[in-house]
């Protein structure tokens, strides 16, 4: 009997003001040993609100191949889509928008989450909520962290690894049922397809323990953390040159386009960026040494010796943003400085 192989077909729809992971499966007869292998493939974008029903087609081209563990003989295919008709890049394509010059940029995003069961984060009682926050950082035992949920982060790290991710931690985060995990990549579109395919990875595997996983950067109204999707960020010349005054130059301009940053930066972010909880107020912007209430966090090592080198960290982004359209972001600021 033939061996068949399994190709999951991942792709962003065209949802506003947040994309949704969609994914489809193809079968062929030998494995691929490159994204290269992976043919181009259609789609009906008017159920992805990505085409009019009258002309339909869109088209899916591979960018992206990591092995999945979690089937046999399977692969993650993470794709951009296309117009038809060799039209180029569908408006949905923010990947498209990340310049290929990017300047030697190496990214670690912190993706924040909530882990929900019945309406309501893991741990939390039917009716009211659990003790303040305080605990449940970095948390251990079952009144801290619950009984599934570090069962499905172990997984969620192995399936990660299995896949080739670059995922470098994970964590139980400020509020009861929140968990953070931390991926790192030396290129700009890279950390943006680890980032959603380790997305799409946490939500299918959720499915078979009947938990959702909640994006949003303000689930939980009230005194409690948000989410947030600090973006850690370097490029050659932050990491070799460096140097006060072109540090300070690159903050002005992140100052200058700080209503650009937050356009890009996931939605409803008003609701977590209050100034409180660890947060800059959203229509402010600052940076301070070792501050994570600043909009970018400077590193003690970063000013050591007055070499002002090394990364900043952007505490600004949210947790349901776009990582695509954080970086093109990042990289267009950067670029304006030289």
């Amino acid at each position: 009997m033939s061996e068949f192989y399994k190709l999951e077909y991942i792709w962003l729809d065209g949802y506003q003001p947040v994309p949704n992971l969609r994914s489809k499966t193809k079968i062929v007869s030998s494995a691929p040993s490159s994204v290269a292998d992976c043919p181009i493939w259609g789609f009906d974008g008017s159920s992805t609100q990505q085409a009019e029903g009258h002309d339909s087609d869109c088209m899916l081209h591979p960018v992206a191949l990591y092995p999945d563990s979690s089937r046999r003989n399977a692969f993650l295919v993470m794709c951009e889509v296309h117009l038809p008709k060799e039209k180029g890049p569908h408006p949905s394509n923010t990947r498209a928008h990340i310049a290929e010059e990017d300047g030697g940029l190496w990214v670690g995003l912190e993706q924040e989450y909530f882990l929900m069961q019945d309406g309501r984060p893991l741990g939390f009682p039917e009716e009211g909520y659990p003790a303040p926050q305080g605990p449940y950082y970095t948390g251990v035992g079952y009144k801290n962290v619950g009984a599934i949920a570090r069962e499905i982060v172990e997984e969620h790290m192995d399936l990660c690894h299995d896949a080739g991710i670059n995922l470098e931690g994970i964590n139980a985060e400020v509020a009861k049922g929140q968990w953070e995990f931390q991926i790192f990549a030396k290129n700009g579109k890279k950390i943006g397809d680890d980032m959603w395919v380790a997305r799409y990875i946490l939500l299918r595997l959720c499915e078979k323990y009947g938990v959702d996983v909640e994006w949003h950067c303000k689930p939980i109204r009230g005194d409690w953390n948000g989410s947030g999707m600090h973006c850690n960020f370097s490029t050659t010349k932050l990491r070799e040159v460096g140097g006060k005054e072109y540090f300070e130059k690159l903050m002005a301009a992140f100052d200058k386009y700080k209503e650009e940053h937050i356009a890009a930066y996931g939605p409803d972010n008003h609701l977590r960026l209050t100034g409180l909880h660890e947060t800059q107020s959203i229509d402010k912007f600052n940076y301070g040494v070792a501050n994570r209430g600043a909009s970018i966090r400077v590193p003690h090592s970063f000013v050591a010796g007055d070499a002002y080198k090394g990364y900043l960290e952007d505490r600004r982004p949210n947790s349901q943003a776009d990582p695509y359209a954080i970086v093109a972001r990042v990289l267009k600021t950067i670029e304006t400085v030289g």
